[in-house]
């Protein structure tokens, strides 16, 4: 059967805010799923990143 409906879930990539700030070469970045009815706005999360060696804050980013 086809889906009768637009598929909610899209990709989105998390970006760690306390790295840019550091002055640190490289990025820590994850992709991860979100419904975008459920949660309109840009997500937080914490994740770990292994360039500082501890769990940030990651964002969401375009």
């Amino acid at each position: 059967m086809a889906k009768k409906s637009k598929d909610a879930r899209i990709q989105v990539i998390m970006e760690c805010t306390e790295h840019k700030h550091s002055g640190m070469p490289g990025t820590s970045r994850y992709i991860t799923t979100k419904n975008k009815k459920n949660t309109p706005d840009r997500m937080e999360l914490k994740k770990f990143n292994p360039i500082l060696k501890r769990v940030t804050v990651h964002k969401e980013i375009k």
